[in-house]
């Protein structure tokens, strides 16, 4: 179960002095300009080679910041907090310096884990490490709920030895690392079921933990993974040893003994100790929240002045309409568009799928649309947003479900069919435009009495400039007339779809109503 806290610090001002020393004087990713793959100092060759096979030239300057923070001098001795616009690269900012840390291995066991909330924006990050983490050997693995739970066993870790040769030393099975991966990445849920499930899944061997849309992850306790991975990675002093057929007293020749000391400033702590990375584009300043992530001298990158940024090739308009002809007003909007691919964003599921089928009553409109929401099946979900990434939709209609790391190829158009309540909420959905240096536009729907409030909203974000766009009325008034009966079948539709709700339920097995009485 989801426990959901009160997101206070999403009204406070953007500006303010953060309460922890450590965030009042961040490194400034705006003071890196990027650099050509082949001049990044250090960087393994066969990643090199990587990078250019993805068609990667140069990088972005939240990637260089990263890089001379993660693998230059400091070389992990400190956490890494990055705040960073959406669409700027923060994936491969983490995937690079851990892979390239990762590359010497010897022995195969699961060395980084990286956490992220839903399930689409997790694959998308494999898909990163998939393209480099080969060719330095190191294997890749995913836990997000995609396969069942004993198919993704079967992936990650392999069967014990004494299973094949049962004359051999149980504790030395015991021992042994039985992960079949070097780097996984997962959902809190999914990883949660593989540490209480799965025999022989283990994160004492753990060196990196990656917490991406960190803002998110703290705001949702998921079964408190984060607790857990921290305290399974506080084992000091273990015992480890075994004993050979002479009782002499033997280690085993892979092990990661983390043992209190002060050296290196680790006084009280484990050392060699657990290095984390934690993203957002909207990253909290909240000591409570930061507390829980127990960083060890964090160092902040930053990317502009202010708390938030919008992206920098990002255009925003406001449009000022009635409520009542707002579905027309979108209509000419996404006929202006010309059928490129657009989000629209509304306030609610429920909204969502009035909006997807009051559309559907009209006929002939020039471009393709889908409603994307959780009234929908999951696997309807994933075709519908692989058709949309295909080229097949023009138009996704959703919630913020959305609005979170998803990136999408050729996205240019964001709508907010309904004002987003907040600025971290404007900034994710207007993220999946404008994104890895390209351009794109963002069109907020307001009615005149929120106008005030969006301006004042927007003020908190660098780069905030919103332009008033204006849609021709003749255009809207020639629809009026399929509105009119639209409506009535929306209503009918609807009527349609709760009776149908109502029958269902009253069609449980008297069984099962006997079952429930008895319960109680």
């Amino acid at each position: 179960m989801v426990a959901m806290a009160r997101n206070d610090e999403e009204e406070g001002p953007a500006d303010r002095v953060p309460h922890l020393p450590w965030m009042r004087y961040p490194v400034d990713i705006d003071a890196f300009s990027g650099c050509p793959v082949a001049q990044l100092p250090r960087l393994d060759p066969r990643l090199a080679g990587a990078l250019q096979r993805m068609g990667i030239e140069s990088f972005f300057p939240v990637q260089e910041a990263a890089w001379v923070e993660t693998i230059g001098p400091g070389a992990f001795e400190r956490d890494v907090c990055i705040n960073s616009p959406t669409g700027s690269g923060k994936t491969l900012a983490y995937a690079l310096p851990i892979v390239q840390m990762l590359s010497t291995r010897k022995v195969r066991c699961l060395r980084a884990l990286v956490v992220l909330p839903t399930r689409d924006l997790a694959l998308q990050v494999k898909e990163v490490f998939d393209a480099i983490a080969p060719v330095v050997g190191l294997s890749v693995g995913s836990a997000v709920g995609q396969s069942s739970l004993a198919d993704e066993v079967s992936n990650l870790v392999r069967k014990p030895k004494q299973e094949l040769y049962p004359t051999i030393d149980e504790e030395y099975v015991k021992m042994e690392p039985q992960t079949k991966v070097d780097i996984l990445v997962a959902t809190p849920g999914r990883l949660m079921d593989h540490i209480n499930m799965t025999n022989g899944f283990s994160l004492e061997h753990l060196q990196y933990l990656v917490i991406d849309e960190t803002d998110r992850m703290l705001r949702e306790a998921y079964q408190s993974w984060l607790p857990t991975v921290i305290q399974l990675t506080h084992s000091i002093g273990q015992d480890r040893s075994w004993h050979d057929t002479d009782g002499k007293t033997l280690l085993h020749p892979l092990t990661t003994i983390r043992r209190s000391g002060v050296e290196r400033g680790f006084k009280g702590k484990c050392y060699p100790r657990l290095a984390k990375i934690v993203l957002s584009a909207t990253l909290t300043q909240d000591p409570s929240k930061l507390s829980q992530l127990e960083l060890h001298h964090p160092l902040l990158l930053n990317s502009g002045k202010k708390r938030y940024r919008i992206p920098t090739k990002l255009e925003s308009y406001k449009l000022i309409c009635t409520s009542n002809l707002k579905p027309l007003s979108l209509i000419v909007l996404l006929q202006e568009l010309q059928g490129n691919k657009c989000l629209v964003f509304t306030s609610s599921v429920e909204s969502s799928h009035r909006l997807s089928t009051l559309l559907g009553f009209f006929e002939d409109l020039p471009f393709k649309f889908s409603e994307y929401s959780r009234l929908q099946r999951e696997s309807t979900r994933r075709k519908t947003l692989e058709a949309f990434k295909e080229g097949e939709i023009d138009v996704l209609i959703g919630t913020d479900r959305m609005a979170r790391g998803i990136h999408i190829d050729g996205l240019r158009y964001v709508i907010n069919y309904d004002m987003p309540p907040y600025v971290k909420t404007y900034i994710h959905r207007a993220g999946r435009t404008a994104r890895a240096g390209e351009s794109g536009s963002c069109f907020t729907f307001l009615r005149k009495h929120e106008v005030k409030t969006f301006d004042k909203m927007l003020k908190k974000a660098d780069n905030a400039s919103c332009s008033l766009h204006s849609l021709p009325e003749e255009s809207i008034e020639t629809l009026r007339p399929v509105f009119s009966s639209a409506l009535k079948k929306l209503e009918e539709s609807l009527e349609s779809e709760a009776a149908k709700k109502s029958n269902s339920r009253d069609k449980i097995p008297s069984g099962s109503k006997r079952k429930r009485t008895n319960q109680k």
